[in-house]
């Protein structure tokens, strides 16, 4: 089996196994990172989301070797000194889950969506955005409200920017 290094949340982590075993496997059967979640396992439900170079991406059809080289952030390495992120806050404020199994790939993508494509988004780009990510409990009005509060919430922590 070969090795590799994979960057995984700001640190270095060696991995001895087939270059063909997902991301998702590694992370959680190997690291011990199991905030991703296992879900449909063909990248098609979001429950496996993390970031790959900052973008979104299902960890589940992912070949290790292919990320070797990437800056992985799985929802374990959002949080800073125990500080919630202000994704990761409003999901708890709006109770934006129910069995909580899709919720780590939900604030994946709803923080990527704030960071990077629009700062205050209408509901209209929100469930454009997020069309990728599955929640079998319906909370869907939940997961807007907190997105839009987590636009709201980083909108005055940044003065309005």
């Amino acid at each position: 089996m070969p090795d590799f290094v994979l960057n995984i949340n700001d640190a270095r982590f060696p991995v001895t196994a087939p270059g063909d075993e997902t991301l998702l496997s590694v992370l959680r059967n190997r690291l011990g990172l199991t905030g991703t979640k296992y879900g449909c396992g063909e990248g098609q439900c979001g429950a496996c989301t993390v970031w790959i170079d900052g973008a979104p991406a299902p960890s589940c059809s992912l070949p290790m070797m292919s990320v070797a080289n990437a800056q992985i952030t799985t929802i374990e390495g959002l949080e800073r000194h125990g500080v919630l992120t202000p994704v990761q806050q409003a999901f708890l404020d709006e109770g934006a889950f129910q069995c909580g199994y899709c919720t780590s790939g939900m604030i994946m993508s709803a923080t990527a969506l704030l960071r990077d494509t629009h700062h205050h988004p209408g509901d209209d780009q929100i469930t454009a955005y997020m069309n990728a990510n599955v929640c079998r409990c319906g909370t869907y009005p939940r997961v807007l409200a907190a997105i839009k509060r987590a636009a709201q919430m980083s909108a005055s922590n940044t003065g309005g920017a």
